[in-house]
């Protein structure tokens, strides 16, 4: 833990590691203090492509958790950079939530339904048949299929829910076509987190509560990893993976030193 605590920088996942759904998890605030306290560079970076940096600032803020929107990251803003690189002044048909549909926007990207470039996914409330059947025409019409992240399912108070990989699935089957994912573990967005972090990969850490997006993202990238127990994955599933988090806690509660 010492070696981990002596890191210069932390990535860390929100859904699962600082809340679930609108409950704040136990030591998060002890956490956010002890990261400001030492005066390290830290990025919540999530795949949940719902919310605006905003939002999600505005959420913490309700849950009594001050955090500077700069801290923030999403795989929505990820997908618009992506898509924007690729090809500037494209058009989407979009099945999303606000921050997605922002972060499309703000890279001038046009929302559209009439012969878009590409089909993007992400996670929401409003997701239907009629918005499926639109996706599989237009990707077989030669719209290219991009989903925010590779989530199956995501933590609430309630339990977990299907997240975005489970809502490209039937795009996918129906077309026969393979979406091209964005978020976590995506190289793209990990080594844009490390270059606003301002930290090499070595002086970095990552912090989640999934295997197979926090921990392997930090794996292949280079950053010390530990998981948290406060999220989707238990000790018992955590081995049924190839590779290990090197620190494993119940949550992040536990990271900031015993006083």
């Amino acid at each position: 833990m010492d070696q981990f605590r002596a890191k210069r920088g932390y990535i860390c996942d929100m859904d699962g590691v600082i809340y679930h759904g609108n409950r704040l998890l136990p030591g998060v605030k002890e956490f956010v203090n002890w990261l400001y306290q030492e005066g390290k560079q830290f990025l919540f970076l999530t795949n949940n492509s719902g919310k605006t940096p905003r939002e999600l600032q505005d959420k913490l803020a309700r849950m009594g958790l001050e955090v500077d929107e700069k801290h923030f990251y999403t795989s929505a803003l990820a997908t618009a950079e992506f898509i924007a690189a690729q090809q500037p002044g494209a058009k989407a048909y979009v099945i999303g939530e606000p921050g997605l549909y922002n972060a499309l926007y703000d890279r001038g990207i046009t929302l559209s339904d009439v012969n878009p470039d590409y089909v993007v996914i992400g996670e929401s409330a409003s997701y239907n048949y009629d918005s499926i059947c639109r996706a599989v025409h237009l990707v077989q019409k030669g719209a290219r299929l991009i989903g925010c992240n590779s989530d199956l399912t995501g933590p609430t108070e309630d339990g977990l829910v299907p997240a975005c990989r489970a809502l490209v699935a039937p795009i996918e089957m129906a077309t026969n076509q393979q979406a091209y994912f964005v978020g976590k573990p995506n190289p793209l967005m990990m080594r844009t987190g490390l270059r606003l972090l301002g930290v090499h990969s070595q002086e970095a850490a990552i912090i989640g509560d999934r295997m197979d997006t926090d921990i392997v993202a930090g794996i292949e990238t280079g950053l010390d990893t530990l998981l948290v127990l406060s999220g989707v994955t238990t000790r018992e599933e955590m081995t049924r993976f190839p590779y290990r988090p090197r620190l494993v806690l119940n949550g992040v509660g536990d990271i900031p030193p015993a006083e």
